[in-house]
């Protein structure tokens, strides 16, 4: 019988306190692939880790937060995983590292991957993130002189895509690779902004 393979839906993962999702990663971080997370948002009032806490458990055991969605009014899932190969560095999860490092609170695995960040140059190379990604000014410039289309549709993408620009621009890894980003970039928004 031909066809694919049924696959379940991940069951989330709910914990109350920071040090059962500690114990969960020091049992599992060298075994699973990933890990759904319920958290309860704020004003729930529902007795749950927060992302915060959660992100500090998973950065001591090598883990990095992969992605969310909601789940109902009261809760969002949050996807964790082994921090792959490469994979940058927020400057927030650096900042968060050098936090749990100074406080004696890392564990190997965790150590490991800021020993492979620190050697091949993405513990330096961090990035700011969603909130406070800086658009470089080579990009600006070329925005200025783009039609008035162009800034349109640029005004118009969230944070995150505007991260995404500045982190896809800051990791050419030639000045003409940078060029031509930027050039596809400003046709883009361009054909977006019409």
């Amino acid at each position: 019988m031909g066809g694919r393979a049924l696959t379940r839906a991940p069951v989330p993962l709910t914990f109350a306190t920071p040090e059962e999702w500690n114990f969960w990663l020091s049992q599992r971080h060298d075994k699973a692939a990933d890990v759904w997370l319920r958290l309860a948002k704020k004003a729930t009032g529902t007795a749950s880790i927060d992302w915060e806490q959660a992100i500090e458990e998973a950065i001591v055991w090598g883990w990095i937060d992969a992605q969310k969605k909601p789940d109902g009014l009261h809760h969002i899932l949050h996807r964790f995983t082994p921090r792959r190969a490469g994979s940058p560095w927020t400057a927030k999860a650096r900042a968060t590292a050098e936090k749990l490092i100074a406080g004696g609170w890392m564990e190997d695995p965790g150590l490991a991957e800021v020993a492979r960040a620190r050697a091949d140059g993405r513990w330096e190379a961090a990035y700011a993130g969603d909130k406070t990604a800086e658009i470089p000014d080579d990009f600006l410039t070329a925005l200025d002189a783009a039609p008035e289309a162009a800034a349109t549709a640029f005004n118009a993408l969230s944070a995150k895509a505007r991260a995404a620009l500045a982190f896809r621009l800051s990791t050419a890894k030639t000045p003409s690779a940078r060029s031509r980003r930027i050039a596809e970039y400003i046709e883009t928004l361009t054909k977006s902004g019409d």
